[in-house]
């Protein structure tokens, strides 16, 4: 198989995450426990599990607007208890589709049948703000729980009595289910309009991934006279184990036991995806244009002379320039107002700011590009580092960001001028081998993003380092971030200030090296260039290594002292996913004085993975100081269930060498005797 379609293989079998917000279902009475749940110590399905649901129900009322949930959980151990804080989240969205969380009740039960009431009132804190939409979320915490307690809770989440919202059920969660029901009756009114063109909706459409054996249950009860009938949907599963956690896996949310709803007007999902795809390029094509502001501005930033690479290059620098508020701040309408903004409706009204969201600033580019001459589009992608895209969920909500498409010279070419320091002609990480909706001439299409080289993405550390005969040692380390890293840096740099950001960096560089180093930053270089490597200098010193009698024991590699193995278990069910392909090299020299003799060093080695990573290892050395070079490569980000066996062996042999040693010795040591360790 190869490695493109072990890609399309994932991408099928996973799906998108999409946001959902459950809620509890209000019952008349709470549930009796049974005499087996009150002394229950474990469930042996899942042995050491913190907590078990003994039940979950989740029921959506179209009519009310409103989706409730009941919870039922038995705290098995000490960390289970954890589960006795609950936080709701709910959104408060400026173009309509807001929503609450109501009707809060909860009870703890005691092993000996004891109950405690809930009765304090919950706080709301702020999630998060992004443009046009606040996140809220009440937080309360049952009361007086303790190992071997039920916990149960109930609430309601409401819309706006002008938003219709189909369900979610996500059906699989990190704790094992025992039981749990979830249903939904939808409107009675068989036609709702569905978009600002008027469009009817007139069905009901789903994308199970159920447990095998289970079924989804339609029903329809009929009512009288002139009335439709109401359709109801129900589902009972048990006995759900929790969701996988393994190392590197692909997102969470995009692979779990679920049922996603949705009315739609069309039959099938092709149908779907060409007729929304070309309404979304139109609209985008309406506020991209480009317009006149756009064709002034570029006119004035470019020459008649350049190339068109010239002109794309001077175009993304002007944009990468503009404030792009997803990484800054949240502008509000009435602050824009009293600068005299009126509501965004073109990429003029952008470029009038000199600030938008990272969709805006895509689109100016998109815009100025065109303005030059160039044919330009967008296209609008999951993001990696949330989801998996699935074209048989026919669902614009699967996708989260925008990247620029440019013809350049007659050779199509992806940009990604809405993540802040991303360099020209590269897309971030999580934009890369992407699937979504690209704009084409005329319409639109399913389409899928490039991939970036395993050479894009390195970090190349650099330790030059003093020791003395008490295995004292004083030094410098220099980390170069190139590609992605550099971009991570760049793009936390924007979150807090310049002592956070070195305090983050210290940490980072810490954490790898053996214990009883101290790290200090002294500088950081080319912050803000985007194009050139992000380098970062620190100065150690500390204590290296074990002195024992008359040998120092260093380790070879000092930045990977502390590294853990990588694939601990034996076997694995779902398929190896890392965030991108990239080369991590290490040089560390190490100089001691002429007291101080080698009696071993690491063996130099090459260990390949077929062609999708190799590592090597090579020492060198002088009379006074010893040189270890480390080279790790990593081309494929996607390795399936089968692969794992080899990979895991791969990882482990990589690992056992980076735990090798350089021995110093007092003793005078003979040069034929001084030989790699090993031999």
């Amino acid at each position: 198989m190869t490695r493109t379609s072990c890609h399309h293989l994932l991408c099928a079998s996973l799906i998108g995450t999409l946001f959902a917000v459950v809620s509890p279902f209000a019952r008349a009475q709470w549930t009796q426990p049974t005499a087996e749940e009150l002394s229950m110590t474990a469930q042996p399905e899942v042995p050491g599990a913190a907590a078990v649901y003994l039940f979950r129900e989740e029921t959506t009322e179209d009519d009310l607007h409103m989706f409730s949930t009941y919870v039922r959980l038995k705290v098995l151990t000490e960390k289970g208890k954890e589960y006795s804080n609950v936080e709701l989240n709910y959104a408060s969205v400026a173009l309509g589709g807001s929503s609450s969380i109501t009707d809060i009740q909860g009870r703890t039960i005691h092993p000996d049948g004891t109950i405690i009431p809930f009765t304090g009132k919950p706080y709301e804190k702020l999630v998060e703000k992004t443009h046009g939409v606040k996140v809220m979320s009440k937080v309360f915490t049952l009361p007086d729980v303790e190992v071997g307690s039920i916990i149960e809770y109930r609430y309601k989440f409401r819309l706006d009595d002008n938003y219709f919202s189909a369900p979610d059920w996500y059906i699989q969660s990190d704790l094992y289910t025992r039981k749990a029901h979830y249903q939904w009756k939808p409107t009675n009114h068989e036609l709702i309009t569905n978009d600002d063109r008027g469009q009817l909706t007139s069905g009901i459409a789903w994308t199970p991934i159920l447990p095998s054996g289970t079924e989804l249950k339609h029903r329809e009860i009929p009512r009288l006279g002139f009335e439709q009938g109401r359709n109801i949907f129900d589902l009972d599963v048990h006995d759900v184990p929790p969701a996988p956690s393994e190392e590197y896996m692909p997102p969470i949310a995009s692979f779990t036991y679920r049922v996603l709803f949705y009315y739609t007007p069309y039959r099938t999902g092709e149908e779907y995806w060409k007729s929304e795809g070309k309404h979304w390029a139109k609209l985008r094509d309406k506020f991209i244009g480009p317009d006149s502001g756009v064709k002034t501005a570029v006119n004035g930033l470019t020459a008649p002379s350049d190339s068109q690479e010239q002109k794309l290059r001077k175009l993304y620098a002007a944009v990468m320039l503009l404030e792009n508020s997803d990484y800054t701040r949240e502008h509000s309408s009435a602050e824009e107002k009293s600068e005299g903004f009126k509501e965004a409706h073109t990429t003029d009204d952008i470029l009038a700011r000199k600030r938008g969201s990272s969709e805006q600033l895509t689109e100016l580019f998109v815009a100025m590009a065109r303005a030059a001459g160039m044919k330009a589009y967008v296209m609008t992608v999951t993001n990696r580092d949330r989801s998996m895209f699935l074209k048989s969920y026919p669902s614009f909500a699967q996708f989260n960001d925008y990247v620029a498409i440019v013809n350049v010279d007659g050779k199509e070419q992806f940009f990604d001028p809405g993540s802040r320091f991303c360099p020209y002609q590269h897309l971030a990480w999580k934009h890369t081998s992407a699937s979504g909706v690209r704009q084409t001439d005329g319409g639109s299409e399913i389409s899928e993003t490039s991939r970036e080289p395993y050479t894009y993405s390195r970090t190349q550390r650099i330790a030059d380092l003093s020791i003395d005969e008490h295995s004292a040692v004083t030094g410098t380390i220099k980390i170069n971030y190139i590609g992605d890293p550099a971009l991570h840096w760049r793009q936390q740099s924007l979150s807090g200030d310049a002592t956070s950001l070195e305090r983050e960096l210290h940490d980072s560089v810490t954490q790898l090296l053996p214990q009883g180093m101290e790290v200090k930053v002294t500088s950081i270089e080319k912050l803000a260039d985007y194009e050139q490597p992000l380098t970062v200098n620190f100065a150690v010193n500390g204590t290296l290594g074990s002195f024992t009698g008359k040998r120092i024991l260093l380790p070879g590699d000092v930045f990977e002292s502390n590294s853990r193995n990588t694939f601990p278990h034996e076997k694995r069910e779902i398929p190896v996913y890392f965030s991108y392909p990239h080369m991590m090299q290490d040089a560390v020299r190490v100089k001691f004085p002429a007291s101080l003799n080698i009696e071993s060093f690491p063996t130099s080695e090459k260990i390949p993975f077929q062609n999708f990573a190799v590592y090597s290892m090579t020492t060198t050395s002088t009379s006074t100081s010893v040189l270890v070079q480390r080279n790790y490569s990593l081309s494929e980000i996607i390795y399936m269930a089968k692969e794992y066996p080899e990979l895991r062996s791969f990882y482990s042999k990589m690992e056992t060498k980076d735990q090798e040693s350089v021995v110093l010795t007092t003793a005078p040591v003979h040069a034929a005797k001084a030989v790699p360790a090993g031999n």
